[in-house]
């Protein structure tokens, strides 16, 4: 378990400050890698979809910024901050994050998985940052170009291989959570994020899918899972949210439906923050499923 201090805190703000400086946009981390500050919308009734443009703090990634001023006033008000994020997507760098998990219980090496997927598509994984987490997996940097967006999944390129794109975030390293510190692997704390290799860009980035003419059974039952969530007593609302979100990414419309489900979880009492815990271990959860792979 990792010590909460005011050194730590300090420190989480000097790796922030460090990280912006070299233009990668940065926001305050709690110990369980979620936003540190609440969302200014908590509670509000209709609920409000922000992504920052209110100018309050509190809105996740969004809050993510290079300004050394702005960074300081972030953890000013998050004061138990222990790390920070580093938002993926985003000028000048359009990070893309390579999450690689060890799971040595279930013999998952995805760290193997990648080396095969690059043999099997003839492309080199490329010297570049790598950040080593405390449960023994690893965070490849990767740049992509201008106009192409690389969305979020989890094991779809292969099992225990996570991608951070537009909209995601990675721990950066010197942040320390309640498992243990992040930290630059030896040998690449010099190294820029290098870009990803083209072939390996065209599987991060799958082909639009066609808008469909019609499809009311999808989007009736889609509605019909935001009704069950609403209707959510105390002691319910986070099984009945994780029941529907895991509903809706097996049907393969768990990402269009993630902030309606988010915004209805708010309204039966749960934070934006605990809603979006529970939307992504659905996602999580599914996709690990031999039929989601």
């Amino acid at each position: 378990m990792a010590i909460i201090d005011r050194q730590t805190a300090t420190l989480a703000l000097a790796h922030a400050l460090s990280a912006a400086e070299r233009g990668l946009p940065v926001f305050p981390l709690s110990a369980t890698k979620l936003p540190a500050l609440r969302s200014p919308h908590h509670g509000e009734d209709p609920p409000v979809r922000c992504r920052g443009a209110c100018g309050l703090p509190g809105h996740g990634v969004h809050d993510a910024t290079t300004d050394p001023a702005a960074v300081r006033a972030l953890f000013a008000a998050a004061p138990r901050a222990t790390g920070y994020g580093i938002a993926c997507g985003r000028d000048p760098h359009r990070l893309i994050g390579i999450d690689l998990d060890i799971d040595g219980a279930h013999g998952n090496d995805s760290v193997a998985a990648l080396q095969q997927i690059a043999l099997q598509h003839l492309f080199t994984i490329p010297a570049t940052v790598t950040v080593l987490t405390p449960s023994g997996g690893r965070h490849l940097w990767l740049t992509g170009p201008s106009g192409i967006t690389v969305p979020n999944s989890a094991s779809r390129l292969a099992q225990g291989i996570d991608v951070r794109g537009s909209g995601g975030y990675l721990v950066g390293p010197g942040s320390v959570t309640t498992h243990g510190r992040y930290r630059l692997a030896p040998g690449t704390a010099h190294l820029s994020p290098a870009p990803c290799p083209r072939a390996l860009l065209r599987l991060l980035t799958p082909p639009a899918r066609p808008h469909p003419t019609s499809r009311p059974s999808r989007a009736g039952q889609g509605q019909g899972l935001v009704q069950f969530v609403l209707a959510a007593h105390e002691g319910q609302r986070n099984t009945r949210l994780f029941w529907a979100a895991c509903r809706a990414y097996e049907h393969g419309f768990g990402d269009a439906l993630a902030d309606a489900l988010t915004d209805a979880a708010v309204r039966t009492g749960l934070s934006e923050q605990e809603a979006r815990a529970a939307i992504a271990s659905a996602a999580r959860l599914t996709s690990e499923r031999p039929e989601a792979l």
